[in-house]
């Protein structure tokens, strides 16, 4: 991180613990008394909450091809409008359509706005030098549910849940938006040296290389899905108390923040490759060792379990770039973060009917999962490079292929 990279970073990390604060982590404190004032059942916002989660999957390639050519400050600043719009809708719902609605727009800010689009961003402006400015913004937003979940939940005890969302929205106007529009440069195609062909839509091919990391995110990220949900119950179940569940859950935010510490600092002399490999060991070792010693281990459970989670979320941006390079970063970021979205949208539903079934031994299927990701990364070259950009022909620059 150089002292020039500093600003953009602190902006973006404020940015992006704004977003994830005021829609990823809203349910989790919102959704009884949202579902209690509209005389409805939880389930139907969380239906709704997964769904926003689809929409942004569906937007992410062409979000991700959007910064490829004119950078993350439209994108970005867009993502700060949609997301407010769609708080202020969500404070005015007093029906099921209007809920539905207020979802499906904050589902298209979080395509818009979170870390993939700002990942997308750093890669358009530092190349292959990005690594370190991904790293140094997840370590400020790594700490958006410790800072979230307080201000939604005293909001609510003081102002209501619906005067919370306004708020919200208003917080996307006074400090997100400024920070995007000035901190983040304007891209021009021209003096950057971008071709001319790059406006056309690129003809990514869905190789070994792409495949095998596809399927490791999605993976690795079912099971953060998963755990997000759950993970209090699933303490419990194993034996924990609910004050060691709740403290269990509580150590996860600075597990992440301290192992992205450990990623700035001793991992950055490596290939992200082998952090993420590390990362993927994480979780099944906190499950074993939460099955060997019970319950009262759910806290070590919690900090392996935040530590892989941590940097997995930086390799998200890190190792698509160092395996593929800058070329088409953001599309390819939007291709590859698709089916992981689709995973960690599906993931609180299918854990929850497991848990019903098979109490804490689910923790089984979420080690399976991190250690089939952790094979799929074992397959994966290091040195895998996307070919150069060739047009088929002078006239026809819609058929590009990397």
């Amino acid at each position: 991180m150089t002292p020039r990279q500093l600003p953009l970073i602190l902006a973006l990390g404020t940015t992006q613990t704004l977003a994830w604060a005021s829609s990823y982590y809203l349910p989790a404190i919102l959704a009884d008394p949202i579902a209690h004032d509209l005389g409805i059942s939880s389930n139907w916002l969380f239906a709704a909450f997964s769904a926003s989660l689809v929409i942004s999957a569906l937007l992410g390639p062409r979000v991700g091809r959007q910064i490829d050519q004119f950078g993350g400050r439209q994108v970005l600043s867009g993502s700060s409008l949609i997301l407010a719009a769609g708080l202020t809708v969500l404070g005015f719902a007093h029906s099921i359509p209007v809920l539905m609605l207020a979802w499906l727009l904050l589902g298209a800010g979080m395509g818009l706005g979170l870390y993939d689009a700002a990942f997308a961003a750093l890669g358009r402006i530092y190349g292959e030098q990005a690594r370190r400015a991904i790293t140094g913004i997840t370590l400020l937003a790594g700490l958006a549910s410790t800072i979230g979940w307080p201000l939604t939940a005293w909001g609510l005890e003081t102002i209501g849940w619906r005067n919370t969302c306004f708020a919200w929205a208003a917080a996307h106007i006074v400090i997100g938006l400024p920070l995007n529009l000035i901190f983040l440069p304007s891209v021009s195609r021209e003096k950057s040296g971008a071709p001319k062909t790059a406006v056309a839509k690129p003809h990514l091919p869905i190789d070994r290389g792409m495949i095998l990391l596809a399927f490791a995110f999605a993976a690795a990220w079912s099971v953060t899905g998963a755990m997000a949900a759950h993970l209090p119950r699933i303490m419990e179940a194993a034996g924990a108390t609910s004050v060691q569940a709740i403290t269990a859950g509580a150590l996860i935010g600075p597990a992440q923040v301290l192992a992205r510490i450990l990623e700035a600092g001793f991992l950055s002399r490596f290939h992200p490759l082998l952090s993420t490999r590390l990362a993927c060991l994480t979780h099944p070792i906190g499950a074993g060792i939460l099955a060997l010693a019970g319950g009262g281990a759910a806290g070590v459970f919690g900090i392996f379990h935040g530590a892989g989670n941590g940097i997995l979320t930086i390799a998200r941006g890190t190792l698509p770039l160092a395996i593929f390079g800058p070329e088409n970063y953001g599309y390819r970021l939007g291709l590859l973060g698709a089916p992981a979205r689709m995973a960690q949208a599906a993931a609180p539903l299918a854990f929850g009917l497991l848990i019903d079934i098979i109490g804490s031994r689910v923790l089984l299927v979420s080690s399976a999962l991190s250690l089939s990701a952790l094979l799929a990364l074992c397959l994966l070259h290091s040195t895998s490079r996307a070919t150069p950009v060739v047009p088929r022909s002078e006239d026809d620059p819609a058929a590009i292929e990397t």
